[in-house]
């Protein structure tokens, strides 16, 4: 595989020293800017939404979906999204995942075993993806096709397959290339596999039209994708076409747009959760690394940034600006003024506003944590976290401490629900 092409932000930097640098803008004036929050009831799929009624009464509601809190789990974007496309009606619940926090104990005393996901469905509790999906089904009707339908159940099988796969190369630390080589092998075997399936129906999906199946295959798909990319400079969509085709239909969908995470939060989340993801350290994993850190990883999305991108992050930040201040380790005055600076400079990129000295670190620090669908959409993020990037290069290079890879304790939530409700 060829080294993908390395890209820097240093073209965007505006000198320090520019007569044009001004100050940041206030919180009254950048809230002043600010768009309203979007309807999380009846509105798109959303990641900060609690309750979903699609045109329901609140009376009329069966389900409590339990799910994690960043929503990094697969197992829970897998019923999420069921959910969604089915139109159920259903309340959320937020848990954390043992990777980055402990499990709260009201959570613990309903499920003792921890379990994510977890559904109440009129009153009995569920868990288990599968069984979940299946109790669904059985009181809603199935999702175009039932999932013990011959064809279903035929890529069922294949979605485990190619998870096995996948992790065997990701998470398995390969003792010699001529082990490397054979993982790769491997997996591309079941990539040709999924993409035989696929180019097997008339449509871009595994089954005749959108199904359950579809469902099923989202999260390890999107997580392969992510992952091999930045860990083995593998570009699954480019060296997959009918996997490419599969995700641009699915991002046609509000719904998979609600819940899709982008390649910077899963190179970060998946190590806790898999146990270790080792990288190949070859020059174009390398290169890889470096697009995926910075923003400019290809084939991340078929999706043009809508318009509304920048807006999108500014109100995000500024509904949780004190807890992005008080837990960021750089925090205090200085780093509320280089805040403001990098959301100034996200709105009239063309006139820099240069942060206070010694704030490079902070804003790195919370360009590096900024996790999709959780706090924002992909294109939000990616505006963000480039304009995070740019204005600490207008202070230096100081860089922010490493992202932890055993667990994620430092996205601990807690300081967010208490200063933000």
């Amino acid at each position: 595989m060829a080294a993908p092409e390395t890209h820097t932000l240093e073209s965007q930097v505006p000198q320090a020293g520019a007569p044009d640098a001004r100050a940041p803008l206030s919180w009254e004036q950048l809230a002043a800017l600010a768009p309203a929050e979007p309807e999380r009831v009846h509105g798109p799929t959303s990641s900060q939404a609690l309750l979903r009624l699609f045109g329901a009464t609140e009376a009329e509601v069966r389900v409590t979906l339990y799910r994690d809190n960043h929503a990094w789990c697969p197992y829970c974007q897998k019923v999420w999204l069921w959910l969604e496309e089915k139109r159920i009606p259903y309340r959320v619940r937020k848990v954390s995942m043992r990777c980055y926090g402990e499990k709260e104990r009201w959570y613990s005393e309903r499920v003792p075993s921890g379990l994510l996901p977890a559904l109440e469905l009129d009153g009995r509790l569920l868990t288990e993806s599968d069984a979940i999906l299946q109790a669904l089904e059985t009181s809603f009707g199935p999702l175009a096709e039932a999932l013990e339908s011959a064809g279903v159940k035929e890529v069922r099988r294949l979605e485990r397959r190619f998870f096995r796969a996948w992790c065997h190369w990701l998470c398995t630390p390969h003792a010699s290339g001529a082990d490397e080589t054979l993982a790769t092998e491997q997996f591309e075997r079941m990539a040709r596999a999924v993409s035989e399936a696929l180019q097997a129906t008339p449509g871009p999906f595994f089954r005749p039209q959108f199904s359950a199946a579809d469902v099923i295959f989202t999260p390890f798909l999107e997580r392969a994708s992510a992952s091999l990319y930045a860990y083995k400079g593998y570009d699954l969509r480019e060296d997959h076409p009918a996997i490419n085709l599969w995700f641009t239909a699915m991002e046609q969908r509000p719904t998979y747009l609600g819940t899709q995470s982008d390649f910077l939060t899963h190179v970060h989340d998946l190590p806790p959760q898999m146990g270790g993801c080792h990288p190949s350290n070859d020059a174009s994993q390398r290169a890889a690394w470096q697009q995926v850190a910075l923003g400019f990883a290809p084939n991340e999305t078929s999706q043009a940034e809508p318009a509304e991108a920048a807006l999108e992050a500014l109100a995000r930040v500024i509904k949780h600006r004190r807890a992005i201040v008080a837990v960021n380790p750089w925090g205090g005055a200085g780093f509320d003024q280089a805040l403001r600076c990098a959301l100034s400079n996200l709105l009239a990129p063309a006139e820099p506003c240069v942060p206070p000295e010694g704030s490079a670190a902070g804003l790195r620090h919370l360009r590096t944590r900024l996790s999709v669908p959780r706090d924002m959409g992909l294109h939000a993020a990616r505006r963000l976290r480039r304009v995070l990037e740019i204005t600490a290069a207008l202070d230096g290079h100081q860089q922010a401490d490493p992202i932890p890879t055993r667990h994620r304790l430092d996205q601990d939530l807690r300081p967010f629900q208490s200063m933000d409700s």
